[in-house]
């Protein structure tokens, strides 16, 4: 039936009938193509800094110099899986959630 079709439609309807399908990819082409900017522009490099923030909490021990992500300065005096306690003054501990540390600096 739908050879019929294509016959009855004659030659110049029938190519473009078939030219369609490939307007359809090339319509495609430039949305793989935004795909693939936005992927190396903006979510590579967030996991990338993702991964390295890990890894900086995973290499936290006691005594680290650190600074909080609200610019919070202080000594690590304990740990916990998720909850670390800083000195920021000489006898006073704050307690913070572990992803808010931002940095650790080198003295």
């Amino acid at each position: 039936m739908l050879g019929l079709a294509f016959a009855m439609a004659g030659p110049t309807q029938g190519a473009a009938a078939g030219g369609g399908m490939m307007a359809q990819f090339q319509g495609l082409i430039p949305l793989v193509f935004m795909f693939a900017i936005f992927y190396f522009l903006l979510i590579r490099p967030q996991q990338k800094k993702a991964k390295e923030h890990r890894a900086l909490l995973d290499a936290l021990k006691k005594g680290d110099q650190i600074v909080t992500a609200g610019g919070m300065h202080g000594k690590v005096t304990a740990l916990d899986d998720q909850v670390v306690t800083l000195e920021i003054a000489p006898g006073v501990n704050v307690r913070i959630n572990k992803g808010y540390i931002a940095s650790v600096k080198q003295d």
